[in-house]
């Protein structure tokens, strides 16, 4: 029976820009314990900010779970604002380690990701951090921490803090619904004001559509989909967020 052990980023950091920078400030990282799973996944969010062109971010990947304790995906990410052209601008390698497996009323992971930027004065990206998962009946609650800190850049960064949360209703395999949220505090060590703080939330829904004759058969289409309002940037944004999986 496939369980959820999820992955999600709690990152309390205030972000430097709309470009394509760790996902977790737009998706909920999650890990599914399904061992030699495949999936071809895409991506993508779209940021409205008060006065200022959408920016819109698509992301094709491929991931793979060896064994039930580790799932790793590499995938590339676009940036486009306005009416722009897409460029290429990011490259990230994700591992996340599931730390638990069910054993325990809340299930711990740990997720890593590192973020090659395009433009050189950004750096590499490097995020990590424990993400946790409980469950009452049908309904799922997540609650993750994550740190993130940028090399490479002049003058040196600081670890920022952000976080993630979910809780969702698993009404069938096809169909979940919820609310979810993310938020950047600043400074590890030293929150930002409130007023350079950045929190959204709102509505998602989520589901799994499998594919092929037998129960055994590991084909699958995964989707989800969000629409959070709030601040990002310290400007009042909402932001679209949705994602595609073949999952083999």
């Amino acid at each position: 029976m496939q369980k959820f052990a999820l992955i999600a980023t709690f990152s309390l950091g205030l972000l430097t820009s709309l470009t394509a920078q760790a996902g977790s400030g737009y998706y909920l990282v999650s890990i599914y314990e399904n061992e030699g799973e495949k999936t071809i996944d895409f991506k993508s969010w779209s940021s409205f900010i008060d006065n200022r062109p959408t920016s819109t971010v698509p992301e094709l990947g491929f991931s793979y779970m060896p064994n039930k304790t580790w799932y790793t995906e590499v995938y590339a990410s676009w940036f486009r604002r306005g009416a722009a052209s897409l460029a290429n601008s990011a490259w990230t390698w994700q591992n996340d380690f599931l730390l638990t497996h069910g054993q325990y009323p809340v299930d711990l992971a740990l997720h890593t990701s590192f973020n090659k930027n395009t433009d050189s004065s950004r750096g590499v990206d490097f995020e990590f951090g424990p993400a946790m998962q409980t469950e009452f009946g049908r309904l799922q609650v997540n609650t993750n921490l994550f740190l993130e800190r940028t090399y490479q850049t002049s003058p040196a960064t600081r670890m920022q803090m952000k976080y993630q949360w979910q809780t969702k209703y698993r009404y069938r395999p096809e169909l979940e619904f919820g609310v979810q949220g993310f938020g950047e505090l600043g400074n590890w060590d030293s929150w930002s004001t409130q007023a350079l703080q950045s929190h959204r939330a709102g509505p998602m829904v989520s589901g799994t559509f499998r594919l092929g004759s037998t129960a055994e058969s590991q084909q699958a289409i995964k989707y989800e989909a969000s629409y959070v309002v709030g601040k990002l940037n310290t400007r009042h944004a909402g932001v679209f967020s949705m994602r595609l999986q073949y999952a083999f």
